[in-house]
């Protein structure tokens, strides 16, 4: 059975100065298309807070450490086959 590693980033926006927020992007299909998947409820106060939260943020989505977080299947597996 082969898994499928879903492709998330994270960054930091400053939509005012002073107030950063972090941003999960995921990339589905085109490796050079990426869209919005999760975004801060709250500011932070400087960037390395955002980045830090951004990674909390990302682990949840994670139900295995030892293998990331997985592409759901059409049967609702988190494994899906090829």
């Amino acid at each position: 059975m082969t898994t499928s590693l879903r492709k998330i980033s994270i960054t930091v926006v400053e939509p005012e100065p002073g107030r950063f927020c972090w941003l999960l992007l995921e990339s589905r299909e085109d490796a050079s298309v990426w869209g919005p998947l999760a975004t801060a409820d709250e500011p932070c106060t400087s960037w390395g807070d955002a980045f830090d939260a951004g990674c909390v943020a990302l682990c949840k989505l994670v139900q295995d450490e030892r293998v990331g977080p997985q592409a759901v299947g059409e049967n609702g597996d988190a494994n899906p086959e090829g």
